[in-house]
């Protein structure tokens, strides 16, 4: 295996390389995201250049499961499920889909990732995690990808946690995972000259997943409740904006511009929110880290706790943009 500056440099270089060669397919093939009112852009942009980010870590993922001969179930169930997300995904930058049919292809591949969790762990706990992670990471991060550079960061931090947590070969996917991040950003922050598309953000909240799940594996029990941490922002921008949708009769699976952080970009800009969501994450990542082995209890009273602070810190925020 090379050095880790090597690994993270090629991987980079490789990922910058496929999003270019993506914007000359999308621009030529005008796969363009149109502004509008229920858009947080001003111009056309192409889509489907997280499709770059996909190719890496698949290609990554064979190469690792190759030398984990030990753990190969979780990459059997993890790699087809990518693939099939990440192939809907791309499906519906061409031609937009029902999301039911989106939704279904999603839980064959949570299935198929749980199945894989089950098999390895021999617990049914671990398979259980595996599909609701996978469900909703893949959704979440196809709902907070909407400004410049957000949901590239946030998973490139995640990333860094899981790196924290991993040993062996899962390590360094989550290593190719934050390497492909930082290939990709500088098409996408601070000025997007490129979109992930529904290729790269829901194939980034199923690689998530399947960190989550292979750290779940990993860790002592006592830590799993921590492995929440570094998904607080997001998972509390998402499920209180979609609880308020769906409270409101709205419907929910159609694009908008209420989630705080576009709320947000509206008043402060792309760039200053996607950095403040970033801090925030740091924070919530390095205490996951730093936080000694504890009990179940424990580990779920600073999870909790954690969440009630991001939460308060979500109300706060947009009470005072909205005043």
């Amino acid at each position: 295996m090379p050095p880790l500056v090597v690994w993270l440099a090629l991987i980079a270089s490789v990922t910058a390389a496929a999003t270019w060669v993506a914007r000359q397919y999308a621009l030529r093939g005008n796969l363009m995201d149109q502004p509008g009112d229920r858009r947080s852009h001003h111009v056309a942009t192409p889509r489907g250049g997280g499709i770059a980010i996909v190719l890496v870590v698949l290609v990554v993922g064979c190469y690792l499961m190759s030398r984990d001969l030990s753990g190969r179930a979780l990459w059997i169930g993890f790699l087809p499920g990518l693939l099939i997300v990440a192939g809907i995904g791309w499906w519906d930058d061409h031609r937009p889909l029902s999301p039911w049919l989106r939704l279904v292809v999603q839980a064959v591949a949570a299935l198929m990732l749980a199945a894989g969790a089950g098999w390895q762990s021999g617990h049914w706990l671990p398979a259980l995690l595996a599909f609701g992670a996978a469900m909703v990471l893949v959704n979440v991060w196809n709902f907070m990808d909407g400004i410049n550079g957000l949901a590239t960061t946030q998973a490139g931090l995640a990333a860094v946690a899981y790196a924290g947590l991993l040993a062996g070969e899962w390590r360094w996917l989550a290593l190719a995972l934050l390497a492909g991040c930082l290939g990709f950003l500088p098409f996408n922050f601070p000025k997007a000259r490129i979109f992930l598309g529904d290729v790269g953000s829901g194939a980034l909240g199923f690689m998530l997943a399947g960190l989550v799940t292979a750290a779940s594996i990993a860790v002592p029990p006592g830590s799993v409740p921590l492995l929440m941490l570094p998904l607080s922002i997001f998972l509390v921008d998402a499920g209180f904006t979609l609880l308020r949708r769906i409270l409101r009769r709205e419907p929910w699976w159609t694009p908008h511009v209420t989630h705080l952080y576009q709320i947000a970009a509206r008043r402060l800009g792309h760039g200053p929110v996607t950095l403040a969501y970033a801090a925030s994450s740091g924070v919530t990542l390095s205490l996951m880290l730093v936080w000694p082995r504890s009990t179940w209890g424990q580990s779920v009273s600073v999870a909790v706790t954690v969440y009630l602070v991001v939460s308060f810190v979500w109300f706060a925020s947009r009470r005072g943009l909205r005043e």
